[in-house]
Order: C-alpha cells, then sequence, then structure tokens
C-alpha cells in the first residue's frame, strides 16, 4: 500500500470515528446536530495546543476526549429545552461560536493563519493506521453495545417520543446529556487523532460544511446503523477521491446524495441492505 492510500485509508478511519459520534446523537437518541465540527475542532485544538506544549499523545487524546465530551454537555444541557428544529439552530450557532473564537486567538490558537509545527505522535503511516483503525473498532463495538443495553432502548424511546418516554419515567434530560457527551467524545477523539495526522489545523477544517458532511455521510450509510454508516462514510469518503469531478465539486456531491437518499431511500444504505436480505429470504422460504 503506497503513501497516498494508506493517507485515505487512515482519513477514513478518522471520518468514522467522527460520524459515528454523530450517529449516538442523531441516530440513536433523535437529536439534531448541526455543529457536530465544532467538537472535531475541540478535540483538534486541544491535542495541538497540548502537544505543542510538550505533553505525551496519550494525555493529548485523553484530554481531547474530556474536553470536547465536556463542552457537549454543556451544549446538551443548554439545548434540553429546544428540539427539532431549533435544536439544530443551536448546534448550528455552536459551530459558528467556535470558528468565531478560535479566529480571535492568533497567539494561542493561530487565528486565521491555523496552528501549525505540531509534534508527530510517533509512528509512521502504516502505525498510525493501525491506531486509528483501533479507534475504529472500540467505537463501534461502545456503538453495538449500547444499542443493545437499557441505555439504547431509552434512546430509541426519547428519539420516537419524547412526552411519551417521559410517562414510561424514561429520564429524558439524562439521557439526551449522555447521548451528548459520548457523540461529542468521539468527535473530540477524531479530532485529536486527525490533528496528530496533518500537524497543521486551520479554523475552516471544521466549519458548517464539515457538519453537513458527516450528516451526509450518516444520513447516506442509514441513520441508526452502525455498519451503514461504516459504509457510508468510507463511500462518501472515497468516491471524491476516485474522480477528479467529484473532487472538485464535493459538496455537490454530498448534497445530491443524501437529497437521492432522503427521497428514494430513507433507511439509507443499511436499509436498501435489509431489504434486499428480506426479499431473497422470502423467495428461498417460497422454493
Amino acid at each position: 500500500m503506497g503513501i497516498y492510500e494508506l493517507s485515505l485509508a487512515i482519513i477514513v478511519c478518522i471520518n468514522i470515528v467522527l460520524a459515528l459520534g454523530l450517529n449516538l446523537i442523531t441516530g440513536y437518541c433523535g437529536q439534531i446536530s448541526l455543529g457536530h465540527a465544532a467538537f472535531f475542532g475541540i478535540g483538534a485544538y486541544t491535542v495541538g495546543v497540548l502537544a505543542k506544549a510538550g505533553f505525551p499523545s496519550a494525555v493529548c487524546i485523553f484530554a481531547a476526549i474530556l474536553m470536547a465530551g465536556f463542552i457537549g454537555i454543556i451544549v446538551g444541557t443548554a439545548s434540553l429545552r429546544v428540539r427539532d428544529d431549533f435544536l439544530a439552530i443551536t448546534t448550528m450557532g455552536v459551530g459558528f461560536l467556535f470558528l468565531g473564537i478560535i479566529r480571535q486567538q492568533e497567539g494561542l490558537l493561530g487565528g486565521e493563519m491555523g496552528l501549525s509545527g505540531i509534534p508527530t505522535i510517533g509512528f509512521d503511516k502504516p502505525g498510525f493506521l493501525v491506531i486509528a483503525f483501533i479507534a475504529v473498532i472500540l467505537c463501534s463495538a461502545l456503538s453495538l453495545y449500547i444499542k443493545r443495553s437499557w441505555m439504547g432502548f431509552a434512546f430509541d424511546a426519547v428519539a420516537t417520543d419524547e412526552d411519551t418516554a417521559k410517562l414510561l419515567t424514561v429520564d429524558v434530560a439524562a439521557y439526551k446529556l449522555t447521548a451528548f457527551a459520548l457523540g461529542t467524545a468521539m468527535a473530540g477523539l477524531a479530532g485529536g487523532l486527525y490533528c496528530y495526522f496533518t500537524r497543521f489545523i486551520m479554523p475552516d477544517d471544521f466549519g458548517f460544511l464539515t457538519s453537513i458532511s458527516v450528516l451526509s455521510m450518516v444520513a447516506v450509510g442509514g441513520i441508526g446503523s452502525v455498519p451503514g454508516v461504516i459504509i457510508g462514510t468510507a463511500l462518501l469518503t472515497l468516491l471524491p477521491e476516485m474522480s477528479t469531478f467529484l473532487s472538485d465539486y464535493k459538496l455537490l456531491f454530498y448534497g445530491a446524495m443524501l437529497f437521492a437518499v432522503m427521497r428514494f431511500a430513507p433507511e439509507g444504505i443499511a436499509g436498501i441492505g435489509t431489504r434486499v436480505v428480506q426479499i431473497y429470504g422470502r423467495r428461498g422460504d417460497a422454493k
């Protein structure tokens, strides 16, 4: 595997971790977030600042996870009284607030020029790919465990009908905060890995368009489905790299894919796969 292929595989893994975090918030708990890239950026800048200060890589990554998760709890607490479109607008505002803060901090965070000179994590690209892949495995395992646990059932109840969930004695506020904490912590992990991989970060890497791109990956793969999110993220990450046209019009491609899926297959790739299996299963039973 060449350098380009290794780099692309690492980016796919980082995007999967990021998308799995959003899937916890939106897919499991039904909380629409249009500011997920902000927590991605919080993780990246946390690692960037601490790494330049000389802290070990393990400490930096752990701090990125904690910082993003902590800010996620704050945002989740502030968003408890809003839902649906108002929640989407609130989280979008968090993203813009994050970018505004970053752009004003020229000394510590590099401002518009970005943060450069970030030390290496100490692994070559094959080694870094192993680390990124382990992160994917851990986040996938955690997501699948949550889905099959009591917490997953509570998330599903909150996503389906908050008022009914309250009648069933589900602590809606607590589960919303838990979803935000876990999902944003995963985004922080993805941001930390991204920072160590690129060793140069700038505000535009974590803007609103990044949030839309991640949301597209989740929706195309299948909202709430871990395998679907993994496939959708890999697909939307790799396809633009295989075509110059798609690379030049990446956002147009993401928008078209999102529109097509929402119009013709709201369940995403995971839903299409399930339908195909059911159809062939019925044919097999008929024979």
